[in-house]
């Protein structure tokens, strides 16, 4: 090598190595509360685009963050686990000043949030909490206890055994149900069913509601990745195994929209919805649009509305405290243990919406137009 060569590269590793040293590397590392938002990126992680709920996450994350004016690099990993791991570690390398993650397992990003940690990147762990790593740095959320609450709550109207304003129906039951569970890997998925459970149980005890299989437990009615087949065949299965001696359900617990859609469908090809086999009180959450349009037209009895808008928002401003060098606010430091540390969180509120509530819910607010409820998908 020539001398003049062999110099410009001691230059160069002299100017990487102060650079690493200051924290200006890959990863900003340093204080970025002095840049313009338009020298920082935002590298936003979401699991899945089979979800309609999803997209309109990873949507409006972007443009609230990109309307403050920074960039953002938004990755959605296909319900693959690898691929979530690859693309993390690609926003890593790239140089990413905060992470916003709604992780696929909650427990499978340990190496990445190492590498987000030691390149001083915070994360922010959205709506899905992220377990098992010390490397969370806030939460943003809904209050996923009262959700599951408020789908049992909801059963509970649509059976008769409860007035929506929490007084006694005038139904006595016994009422036959199922019980559905989101993904084992999901930490949302045990608030769902526990505080859907807590809700349930003196209905249970006083045999007012008989789970008819007898599969009241998580590991029992879990549906692994949320998937709307999965729940198809196990109502389906259910329908063979504990409900072929003429019996009838009378409702189901489903804590996901997709979920109550295969499981509807399930319940139709047996025939309930036809002539006088009404069709069970059937639960949901996340208002797709698709299940709204089936809770207008009887069918489905109840969705969860979580205004992503507002979550979307929330994650902004959690991102941009960072940035700012600051802590974003918390409303809750106590609840939310992912195994190594309790992650400071900010939690809004959910909203049941049954037919009567579609108009004002989710028409006046923006969230749906009517004429996408009346048909069922989105437009434009």
């Amino acid at each position: 090598m020539s001398r003049k060569f062999l110099v410009a590269l001691g230059s160069a590793a002299l100017a990487l190595s102060l650079a690493a040293c200051s924290g200006e590397g890959a990863g900003s590392g340093g204080d970025t509360s002095g840049e313009q938002p338009s020298d920082l990126t935002i590298g936003v992680s979401m699991p899945t685009q089979t979800s309609e709920r999803w997209i309109a996450d990873g949507n409006s994350v972007k443009e609230k963050l990109e309307g403050k004016g920074y960039k953002v690099d938004l990755q959605y990993a296909g319900d693959d686990i690898p691929t979530q791991s690859q693309q993390i570690d690609q926003m890593i390398t790239q140089g990413a000043d905060v992470l916003v993650i709604a992780a696929i397992d909650g427990t499978a990003l340990s190496g990445q949030l190492q590498a987000a940690a030691d390149a001083n990147i915070p994360v922010i762990s959205y709506d899905r909490l992220i377990r098992e790593s010390p490397n969370v740095d806030f939460y943003v959320s809904f209050d996923n206890y009262k959700v599951g609450v408020a789908q049992a709550t909801a059963l509970l109207v649509g059976l008769g055994l409860q007035n929506k304003d929490g007084s006694k129906g005038t139904a006595t039951g016994p009422f036959n149900i199922e019980l559905f569970a989101g993904s084992l890997d999901d930490n949302n998925a045990h608030f769902f069913f526990d505080g859907a459970m807590d809700t349930l149980k003196p209905f249970i005890d006083d045999k007012s509601l008989v789970v008819k299989s007898n599969q009241t437990a998580i590991e029992q009615v879990a549906i692994l990745r949320w998937q709307q087949e999965t729940a198809q065949r196990r109502m389906e299965d259910l329908l063979t195994s504990s409900y072929n001696d003429g019996t009838k359900v009378d409702g189901v617990l489903s804590p996901y929209d997709g979920l109550s859609r295969g499981i509807i469908t399930a319940l139709q090809n047996a025939g309930y919805g036809k002539g006088s086999a009404k069709m069970p009180v059937v639960t949901g959450q996340d208002a797709e649009i698709a299940s709204v349009k089936l809770i207008n037209d009887g069918v489905q009895s109840s969705t969860i509305f979580k205004d992503t808008r507002l979550l979307a928002e929330q994650a902004a401003i959690a991102a941009e405290a960072f940035l700012k060098e600051t802590e974003p606010e918390a409303n809750d430091t106590t609840t939310y243990e992912n195994g190594v540390k309790v992650v400071p969180s900010y939690l809004l509120p959910v909203q049941t919406v049954y037919k009567e509530d579609i108009q004002s819910a989710l028409v006046d607010s923006g969230y749906w137009t009517a004429a996408e409820v009346a048909a069922g998908q989105a437009q434009g």
